[in-house]
């Protein structure tokens, strides 16, 4: 019996930076999770799904409706879907669990598919340094101030949250690859695999696609973004590849350190 592939996808930051945008993005995911619907095993959204989301009691963001049917009909197929939080979408609980049936993750995932060990987390605040990132994430995960945000009224909050990462997004640099010397996620992994074997290594956050060896036999790999890359990864039960989805159909991507990404936004 043919083995069923395992899909890996992050930073789609639906929501970013207006409607219009986003809904062009969001309809393209679409197209690419029906195209893999039928030989998918499980879908990991390895972070920012979404480029805010906050959970009131009885309110959530609205939109995004296609993507959310979209993941529903994927469980109700019988794939197993998993959310990871990244530093957009932290504050997931338990809606889309119990709406669509997805499993939601808030730390990294060790798992063996295959007889191959993977180690897949968003890759905020991972790493050495960055120690200003790490304090503003104890803020967010903070219970009593979440409960503070909370007391505001929906459209006021959300009003704060969007102008917020729209004026991150703007001071954020995701440029390019800055070394192996340098780049937080790969000296992360190197100080994991210190202490106990991966063979795949697997992040989101950085937004530009990456795959490279580390270690004696094991690859790094950055998943890319969905905001101008389109990239995904795809194990098939013996290898892994990144693959771009380009004119809703996908295409092998070819890592080039000396090229430059950049997002649009």
């Amino acid at each position: 019996m043919k083995s069923r592939k395992t899909y890996f996808v992050s930073d789609i930051h639906l929501g970013l930076p207006d409607r219009e945008r986003s809904f062009k993005r969001e309809l393209k995911l679409v197209n690419f999770l029906d195209s893999i619907k039928n030989d998918a095993e499980t879908v990991y959204f390895v972070g920012d799904i979404f480029d805010f989301w906050w959970e009131y009691k009885s309110v959530v963001p609205r939109g995004f409706v296609r993507f959310l049917g979209k993941i529903a009909e994927l469980t109700d197929f019988g794939v197993n879907v998993v959310f990871f939080t990244g530093n957009h979408d932290i504050w997931m609980k338990d809606y889309l669990s119990e709406e669509l049936g997805v499993k939601i993750l808030h730390r990294e995932l060790k798992a063996e598919i295959n007889g191959k060990r993977f180690y897949v987390a968003h890759g905020d605040g991972l790493g050495p340094g960055d120690v200003s990132y790490k304090f503003l994430k104890k803020i967010f995960t903070n219970k009593f101030l979440q409960w503070c945000f909370s007391r505001l009224h929906p459209d006021f909050a959300f009003f704060i949250a969007r102008k917020w990462s729209l004026s991150r997004r703007k001071k954020e640099k995701y440029t390019d690859f800055k070394g192996k010397e340098k780049e937080l996620l790969i000296l992360h992994s190197e100080n994991v695999l210190k202490k106990e074997y991966f063979d795949y290594m697997i992040y989101g956050h950085r937004h530009f696609p990456l795959m490279t060896g580390i270690g004696e036999t094991s690859k790094h790999i950055n998943l890319g973004d969905w905001l101008i890359n389109f990239t995904f990864g795809v194990f098939d039960g013996k290898n892994f590849q990144l693959k771009t989805f380009k004119n809703n159909t996908a295409e092998n991507y070819v890592t080039d350190l000396s090229k430059t990404f950049k997002t649009s936004f």
